[in-house]
């Protein structure tokens, strides 16, 4: 499932940021990212745990704790062993001597274009389109509207969206600076622009933290549109000023084909690849976790789970700068992170013990494979095991 990004020509003249977006975390169903409540939704939403339920709960957890496992190591395994059968994906993109990638500055390109996207869905979807809800006075319609409202993981999820671009620019997991990195590349040509970026970065990480938690229960607090302003900012100064300074630079000479090479190079194997063995291996850990709540269902096995789910979905979304490659042309990135489900359909799929519906497969037409990947991936296992922010509880039983 592609982003899809409209910008309005009052973006490119520097003057708005605005988008709409079809994006696996913030899909458009029609009613501007989030389903239009109605009586099954909003049961399916209170759904427990049960005596009547339990069995089928705890299976269908592990089945999606299954599959995040899988898509996860798939997706590693493409980048450092083989993509589709061929070499790694690594090897194309550092190399990039064909096909999508025929120079350094192409692959740079996609790393800016990226992150300029991932500040678009944080900005508008994912605080935007919650916030404009309220604002607007569709209080129910912006409280479902709300990414990871479950386990009141919204503002983490964000904050580390930030971190995404941080880790691209510095060519680091850290708040370090690599010395092959889009930063110091850019020290190099615009020491002033670098300050304002890495300045930016920051100060948007820190607005979005800034919102009070849960942001489900302050979606019009006034420190909302302050973070959302903040993403907008940082991403008209990535797509108007960072682009085109790059551009410019290796027109002229200031930077080579050697120097963005090294750049190229770094974010492969500083961030990219160990971002994803980070998801391989906290998404195994995830499956145990789920595992041995299948086995010993108990308050303390399911807060466990709960407990891998958080560490799980940090690398996650520590990779949302670079949705582009296999977790793109595999469909990977709705497989794991669909927003928002179908909780109708998953309330069906507990009732009817048919868990085939959760996989989709070549051929399938899209509709088909988007009602696959609306009841699976970290948001359904947030459904099952979180609600109102706390780990569910088996005391009823």
């Amino acid at each position: 499932m592609k982003k899809k990004f409209f910008y309005s020509a009052l973006f490119l003249m520097g003057m708005a940021f605005t988008s709409l977006t079809t994006a696996s975390c913030s899909d458009d169903d029609g009613n501007n990212g989030g389903p239009k409540p109605d009586e099954k939704f909003d049961a399916a939403a209170n759904l427990n745990y049960t005596p009547e339920n339990a069995a089928s709960w705890r299976n269908y957890s592990l089945q999606v704790a299954k599959l995040l496992q899988k898509d996860a190591t798939t997706l590693y395994d493409s980048w450092e062993t083989s993509f589709q059968g061929g070499e790694a994906f690594k090897k194309t993109f550092i190399e990039h001597n064909g096909g999508t990638y025929t120079s350094a500055l192409s692959c740079i390109e996609q790393i800016i274009d990226k992150c300029v996207e991932i500040t678009d869905e944080v900005g508008n979807s994912k605080i935007g389109d919650p916030y404009n809800k309220w604002t607007a006075g569709q209080q129910t319609e912006a409280l479902y509207a709300v990414e990871s409202w479950y386990s009141f993981h919204s503002r983490d999820d964000y904050s580390n969206n930030i971190r995404s671009i941080r880790n691209s620019y510095f060519n680091s997991m850290d708040s370090t600076v690599s010395q092959y990195s889009l930063y110091n590349l850019v020290q190099k040509i615009n020491p002033a622009l670098n300050t304002k970026i890495a300045n930016e970065i920051e100060s948007t990480k820190n607005a979005i933290l800034a919102i009070p938690q849960p942001f489900r229960n302050n979606i019009g607090d006034a420190k909302v549109p302050v973070a959302q302003s903040a993403c907008v900012a940082l991403g008209i100064t990535l797509t108007q000023e960072l682009k085109g300074a790059i551009q410019a630079a290796y027109a002229n000479g200031t930077i080579t084909d050697a120097e963005m090479d090294s750049v190229v190079n770094g974010f492969v194997n500083k961030v990219v690849l160990p971002t994803y063995k980070d998801l391989k291996e906290k998404n195994t850990a995830l499956c145990a976790a789920v595992q041995n709540f299948y086995n010993n269902p108990s308050d303390a096995t399911f807060e466990t789970a709960c407990d891998a789910w958080l560490v799980a979905r940090t690398p996650w979304e520590q990779s949302e700068a670079f949705l582009f490659g296999p977790v793109d042309i595999l469909g990977l990135d709705p497989n794991m992170d669909s927003w928002p489900l179908d909780q109708v359909a998953i309330v069906n799929i507990l009732e009817s013990g048919n868990f085939d519906d959760l996989n989709w497969e070549d051929g399938d037409t899209e509709e088909e494979i988007t009602a696959s990947q609306e009841v699976r991936g970290f948001h359904t296992l947030e459904f099952l095991l979180f609600k109102d922010g706390n780990p569910r509880t088996v005391a009823a039983q």
